[in-house]
């Protein structure tokens, strides 16, 4: 009989060891850690951030010299062509050779004036494989070759300010998607934390109605109490497990969300617990405002989009004439032998100026600028009432963060005094001084300042939050918020 005992205390130690070594307590910096380190939603803004930085990469490498070699080893070729005489005449000749070539190029870019710039090496081989069987190399060893637009647009000088703005644009969209992905922490741990505790509270109240009810019993049995009151506090004890059923449902709706959204394993359990408030922060609108317009996303997004209307009004003026410039200067040598090739070296110069005016295009490149030039106007438009509607939103949520503290405060106050309340009524309807109706009134009222209280505590971290994904500040260190790019590129 003791080994039986015993083991079975030794099987609920291990039972309740084991249950407890899945339940994990969380604070909300916790989570809110977890969620930028492995919610899916920080997987999307990193891989958006990866594809902006590979992108300015890319625009950057544009701007350095390109080396290339091209080479042709070998090409063959033995058909018939037509071919002129001196009378006027065609006949056909067999062509029976083998080339073979390769060119060495660097290009670079001239982003002031939007040219392009190339220095060419190249060595060509021609062998006939009929007739008299010759062979014959050409090389250039240097050829300088200009690509210029006169009017066109400078697309090169116009990237220059656009391509670095965009880059900053992306990288302030990851870092507000970072204290996004925060905010949607502060959702799930809350509604987690609220669902905990409506559980709580459901059990407390049928705990409590299930003793009223037993108390309420005794004293029907010696007529102290109407049959509507025991009828009452009966039906209070039925509503109170119905409570708490679907409480518990909603508790483990909740828990699983936050489970998900964290990528936390869902045997574990999650004890969120009750956060702090910060200390005495206030917020001044012009400082926020201020913070805001040096680092969010949208006005760089506003910049970008100014700029990139203008270089469309640029590139349609433009496109009313073409001009094109192309000049080459190199020297060049042909020979049998490939040394001779190199040693017996001639000018090769080569100048080409194109021109296109439109005499009649019936007003079709025209009617392009006067349509980019009023595209402008609208996107100016766009963008000067965004950025009325950004401010005006900035100072309501600012508004609303430096009133939530009052609010909470009232909060934190009526939950205390609810709970005094209730615990006094339920003391007054044990003597019987007050009905049913009064008990169920605080009840109620006790339940709902409770549930006030944790929902004016989330409205509180997630107004903070959300300035804080504006203005990428840190109001509560007072530093600015950043990141290494290149380090976090690195390790994707």
């Amino acid at each position: 009989m003791k080994k039986s005992v015993t083991t079975i205390l030794i099987l609920l130690v291990a039972t309740i060891l084991h249950a407890s070594g899945n339940i994990r307590q969380l604070t909300l910096e916790e989570t809110i850690l977890l969620a930028r380190t492995q919610s899916l939603d920080a997987a999307v803004a990193l891989n958006e951030l990866r594809a902006a930085y590979w992108e300015y990469r890319i625009y950057r490498a544009g701007l350095l010299p390109e080396v290339n070699f091209q080479a042709t080893t070998p090409s063959y070729s033995k058909s018939y062509n037509s071919y002129q005489n001196s009378d006027g005449t065609y006949t056909f000749v067999r062509n029976n050779y083998m080339q073979m070539n390769g060119k060495l190029s660097v290009q670079q870019s001239i982003w002031l004036t939007g040219g392009t710039l190339s220095l060419n090496s190249s060595l060509d081989y021609l062998k006939t494989l009929s007739g008299e069987k010759q062979r014959r190399y050409m090389s250039t060893p240097v050829a300088l070759t200009l690509n210029q637009p006169i009017f066109g647009v400078n697309s090169a000088k116009w990237n220059r300010r656009i391509e670095p703005i965009r880059y900053a644009e992306a990288k302030a969209e990851f870092l507000t998607a970072t204290e996004q992905v925060t905010m949607s922490a502060i959702n799930y741990f809350f509604n987690l934390l609220l669902a905990k505790e409506n559980v709580s509270i459901a059990k407390q109240n049928l705990n409590n109605a299930e003793k009223l009810y037993e108390v309420a019993r005794s004293k029907h049995e010696m007529g102290k109490i109407s049959d509507n009151d025991l009828l009452q506090l009966r039906l209070n004890t039925l509503n109170a497990r119905s409570s708490l059923t679907n409480n518990e449902s909603s508790l483990k709706n909740a828990m699983f969300s936050l489970r998900s959204f964290l990528a936390i394993d869902e045997n574990t359990e999650i004890e969120p617990l009750l956060p702090d408030t910060l200390g005495a922060i206030g917020l001044i609108y012009d400082e926020v405002l201020g913070k805001a317009l040096a680092n969010n996303s949208v006005t760089k997004n506003l910049e970008r989009r100014r700029l990139q209307a203008d270089y469309d009004v640029a590139g349609a003026r433009g496109n009313l004439r073409q001009i094109n410039l192309t000049a080459q200067v190199g020297l060049s040598g042909v020979d049998r032998d490939i040394e001779p090739a190199y040693d017996r070296l001639n000018d090769n110069q080569y100048v080409q100026v194109g021109l296109q005016i439109p005499l009649l295009d019936w007003g079709k490149r025209r009617g392009r600028l006067r349509m980019a030039e009023s595209n402008r106007e609208i996107t100016l438009t766009r963008i000067e009432q965004e950025l009325r509607n950004f401010k005006q939103n900035l100072f309501i949520l600012v508004e609303q963060f430096n009133n939530q503290r009052t609010q909470l405060n009232i909060a934190q106050e009526a939950d205390t005094i609810a709970r005094r309340r209730y615990m006094t009524n339920v003391e007054t309807f044990m003597i019987g001084k007050i009905s049913t109706l009064d008990l169920n009134d605080a009840q109620v009222s006790k339940d709902q300042a409770r549930r006030n209280h944790i929902s004016e505590l989330m409205y509180y971290w997630y107004y903070y939050y959300k300035i804080r994904s504006i203005t990428l500040w840190d109001w509560e260190r007072n530093t600015n918020i950043d990141a290494d790019i290149e380090k976090i590129v690195r390790k994707m």
